[in-house]
């Protein structure tokens, strides 16, 4: 993108961060307030919607976990280095169902227990469509808001990532774990009965949740037959008819008017930028005055 379409704009540098996943809250009307934290540095991003914003990117990434420099991101902001070292990058990390600490044999049993022996919750929700996924206790309703749902509530209450990971795949034979990240970002999902659903898949999935649960325990999978469906507003003010996506490792600077923010997305005129996905790397913000 070329910076020169917005030169004529009086911009304001806000400083340098090394970004990482913007924070969120939900206000009492259910609407997304988002805020870019660095250190001690935190950025109000909704106070700038319909405003000329430039991302430049200096050209340092920083590891997430150690903090120093790297030459690449690798999964979401590590270096190589911890990358292949740590069990938070492990592909069980991505496939619950294949968690690990309780055969032993985890590289880091004592940061498993923390993590993996919680308990979770199996959610449905609304993103691009009908969506079932995973989230530890405590993680509602970030974990819903970073996946640009705009309806969730919670169906099954699990003792550990394990077993959220097997209820899971219980729920995948009916309903996609995916979210059209491009059809999230369009904004045109309809309104789903997730309490009809919820008891569709009940029935339909009851003999393998049934055998499940005398597997494991009903004090290890409760399923959770009366929830309220959570609605999530997001600060848009527009959304893309069509999408294109910003890479910074392609581009060193990110320029147009901030139209919206959703999941871990921002919505320029000129396009998006996923910032969980540059986790690490250092930018300097500038925003219309």
């Amino acid at each position: 993108m070329n910076g020169d379409l917005f030169a004529s704009e009086e911009m304001v540098s806000h400083g340098e961060f090394v970004l990482d996943k913007m924070e969120t809250r939900l206000t009492a009307d259910n609407l997304v307030r988002y805020e870019l934290v660095s250190g001690d540095r935190r950025v109000a991003l909704n106070d700038f919607l319909g405003k000329s914003v430039e991302v430049h990117f200096s050209g340092r990434i920083f590891c997430c976990y150690c903090g120093q420099e790297t030459n690449k991101s690798f999964g979401q902001g590590y270096c190589y280095k911890h990358f292949m070292a740590l069990a938070q990058c492990d592909a069980c990390m991505m496939s619950p169902e294949k968690c690990h600490i309780g055969q032993g044999t985890c590289r880091e049993p004592e940061w498993a227990e923390n993590v993996c022996l919680q308990p979770h919750y199996v959610y449905l929700a609304n993103a691009s469509d009908l969506k079932v996924g995973i989230t530890r206790a405590g993680q509602l309703p970030t974990r819903w808001i970073d996946q640009g749902a705009v309806q969730a509530m919670p169906v099954a209450r699990v003792s550990s990532r394990y077993l959220s990971g097997l209820v899971e795949v219980t729920f995948k034979q009916k309903v996609a774990d995916k979210t059209n990240w491009r059809a999230m970002l369009k904004g045109d999902n309809a309104d789903i009965d997730l309490h009809a659903r919820r008891d569709e898949l009940f029935a339909d999935l009851k003999p393998q949740l049934d055998e499940l649960i005398q597997q494991y325990g009903r004090q290890h999978i409760q399923l959770i037959h009366h929830s309220e469906i959570q609605e999530i507003r997001y600060p848009v003010q527009r959304y893309p008819e069509k999408i294109s996506s910003f890479n910074l490792d392609k581009q060193s600077l990110v320029a147009g008017f901030l139209q919206g923010i959703k999941g871990q997305y921002l919505i320029f005129d000129t396009g998006v930028i996923n910032v969980r996905r540059h986790t690490g790397y250092q930018v300097e913000l500038r925003i219309q005055a």
